[in-house]
């Protein structure tokens, strides 16, 4: 399976698969590379509805360039913490950012969710995430405005009176709730539609099944993230631990 950056012919195959409709796993097997290599490239430029093969090159190209600036000359990467490959977490922080767009979230707040979630300490400051990032504060500030009204991170102050971001073990319980809150509000207002539009009414009727369904899975959500968050503080065993605990021997 071949390596390397994309060449540019490779990019205007994948153009020409997006627009015979192809999954990307189909065009991925065409050009012999990974299925997630197709998927970051089409996410990273644009979509599958706007990628174009010539911007997407050029956009690679600027990004290197721009890498080969910031990086002193004759000097290595700094080295990672726990003797980790720098290349290999550059590569997966693309991948975590792709993952969360698939989800839904936008580009720059999955960037900063992608960031914040690789930090051996789960916190950067605003400074530090757009050095990190290479954008401006104001994008930091507003993709943190909507995570934190998300329930996805959340903001404290260090020691040195500067303001953190956050994204700890229980981030993702709170994002939960947060979801749970949101749906709430929409049952409230589709039930409020429902009484005004006449609950025998199609129209009306509709707008109650939409609300009893948010209310049934709003429900669902709060219990079992309830029952699921001591996974979130429970201890992570490796193979080799969960080896050491299958159970009694056989005879």
């Amino acid at each position: 399976m071949p390596g390397g950056r994309l060449t540019q012919q490779e990019r205007q195959q994948i153009a020409l698969g997006l627009a015979d409709g192809l999954a990307y796993a189909e065009i991925a097997r065409r050009l012999d590379r990974p299925t997630s290599t197709i998927t970051r490239e089409v996410m990273r430029n644009g979509g599958p509805t706007a990628y174009r093969a010539d911007l997407a090159h050029r956009a690679t190209e600027r990004r290197a360039h721009r890498r080969r600036q910031a990086a002193p000359r004759g000097k290595e990467s700094p080295p990672q913490a726990h003797g980790r490959d720098a290349e290999a977490v550059s590569e997966y922080e693309e991948t975590f950012t792709t993952a969360m767009m698939q989800s839904g979230l936008p580009k720059m707040m999955s960037r900063v969710m992608a960031a914040l979630s690789i930090t051996d300490t789960g916190s950067l400051t605003a400074s530090e995430l757009a050095q990190r990032l290479d954008v401006s504060p104001a994008s930091v500030s507003k993709a943190i405005a909507f995570l934190e009204n998300q329930g996805m991170v959340r903001r404290e102050r260090d020691e040195r009176r500067r303001e953190r971001y956050v994204m700890d073990d229980d981030i993702m319980y709170q994002s939960m709730l947060a979801s749970a809150r949101a749906m709430d509000q929409i049952v409230r207002t589709t039930r409020q539609g429902a009484g005004i539009l006449g609950p025998h009414t199609p129209a009306g009727a509709r707008l109650e099944n939409i609300a009893r369904f948010l209310d049934f899975v709003s429900e669902s959500t709060v219990r079992a993230a309830d029952q699921a968050r001591e996974i979130l503080h429970a201890k992570a065993t490796t193979p080799t631990d969960g080896a050491a605990d299958q159970g009694p021997e056989r005879d």
